[in-house]
């Protein structure tokens, strides 16, 4: 599986004006869409989620984790690693991401002027 580019998220892209939420706080969706490919640890969602901090990416975690959309695995090997991955729940928002995504780019300049205005 490939890395995680940091750039993932810039400052100003469609995911920062779309108006629908998914998850109970403002970073879950990034979180899901981090997750879109398989699972990935902590140190790896750091890299295009580096605007959060430790603490905010954590309780986006445990939310997510707490609604049933992402599990969280402990393996106990020689180093401790800890892997999220996404559930089926978690999986069945990918196409309603996605519809948000598309429409939130369809009537991004909308979106700016409202936002501005």
């Amino acid at each position: 599986m490939e890395p995680l580019r940091a750039d993932m998220f810039e400052e100003i892209c469609p995911s920062s004006l779309n108006p629908v939420r998914f998850g109970r706080d403002k970073w879950a969706g990034l979180v899901i869409r981090c997750l879109e490919d398989g699972p990935r640890r902590f140190s790896e969602l750091r890299v295009p989620l580096h605007r959060l901090t430790p603490k905010a990416l954590t309780r986006s975690l445990r939310l997510l984790e707490q609604d049933g959309l992402i599990t969280r695995t402990e393996y106990a090997e020689p180093v401790r690693r800890v892997v999220y991955e996404l559930t089926p729940l978690g999986r069945s928002l990918l196409e309603p991401m996605r519809v948000a995504c598309e429409w939130t780019a369809a009537h991004w300049d909308a979106l700016l002027d409202a936002r501005e205005a």
